[in-house]
Order: C-alpha cells, then sequence, then structure tokens
C-alpha cells in the first residue's frame, strides 16, 4: 500500500510540470506565428497564379496598425476574393478567410475590439478578371509587409 501512495504523490507532483497549458503569452505568440504562417502559404499560393497572370499592378493598401485595422482589411480583401465567375482564386479566398479568422482569433485573446462580420452578397463588377487580377495585387502587397509589421500583431 506505502508503495501505491508513494508512486501516486509522485505521478501528482510531476504531472503539473509535465502536461501544463500554455501561457497566454505563449498562445500569443503561436498565434502570431501561425498568422504569419498562414501569410506565407497564401504568397506562395499568389506567385503560382502569377506566372500564368500579366505584368505587375501597383496598387495602394492600408497600412498594417494593429489586430482591428487587420482584420478590417482581411475582412474586405475575403469579400473581393468572392466571385461566382471563376474559381481560380478560391484557394486564395480560403487562405484570406482563415487568416482573418486567426487574427480575430488573436484579437479576442487580446480583449481587441472586433466587429462582427456582417453578410455582404459578392458584387459585380463590369470587368471581373480585371478586378481579380487589382484584388490579387492588393492581396500580395498586404502580405508581404505582414511580416515586417508583425509586431503590430500584438497590438489592438
Amino acid at each position: 500500500m506505502c508503495i501505491h501512495l508513494a508512486l501516486l504523490f509522485i505521478t501528482l507532483m510531476a504531472a503539473p510540470e509535465c502536461t501544463s497549458l500554455p501561457t497566454k503569452s505563449d498562445s500569443i505568440r503561436n498565434n502570431i506565428h501561425n498568422i504569419l504562417n498562414i501569410a506565407q502559404i497564401t504568397l506562395v499560393h499568389i506567385q503560382k497564379l502569377r506566372n500564368k497572370e500579366p505584368p505587375q499592378i501597383e496598387v495602394s493598401t492600408p497600412p498594417i496598425d494593429g489586430l482591428t485595422g487587420i482584420s478590417l482589411y482581411l475582412e474586405h480583401l475575403d469579400h473581393e476574393l468572392q466571385s461566382p465567375f471563376t474559381d481560380l482564386l478560391s484557394q486564395i479566398q480560403v487562405d484570406v478567410s482563415s487568416l482573418d479568422k486567426r487574427v480575430r482569433s488573436l484579437a479576442l485573446m487580446m480583449d481587441c475590439p472586433i466587429q462582427g462580420k456582417p453578410s455582404v452578397e459578392p458584387r459585380e463588377t463590369l470587368f471581373p478578371d480585371s478586378q481579380h487580377y487589382v484584388t490579387l495585387a492588393k492581396v500580395q502587397h498586404y502580405l508581404q509587409n505582414l511580416p515586417t509589421n508583425k509586431d503590430k500583431l500584438g497590438v489592438c
């Protein structure tokens, strides 16, 4: 019986060190790392499409100023990527949507103010192919700037 009690005591004393939950700062760091990984994967997907597209298009995107702004712009890009005309950009749209969800999750973890997603119908444009090229250029430009501004992923 003493051996069983000794083993139970050792197990209970060692267990917290072996199975401790990650701290909030560990979770934040892991989320930021995952966000940057998704951004890099999306850039690879864009590069694969760029081999089939016309030359570079100059675009401007809003500055990366914190989780709230990042989430709003990713949501905007997500809506622009949704189109009934082509499935060409579907993987990029899924990537951006996933990235937006990660950013929203991180913002909620850090108690940042995040607006609910409004339901928006995909809009029709006169030149959908041209619009897709412009949207793809916006996504690429924005995500290329994300790693250099990764410190902004830690602020609201």
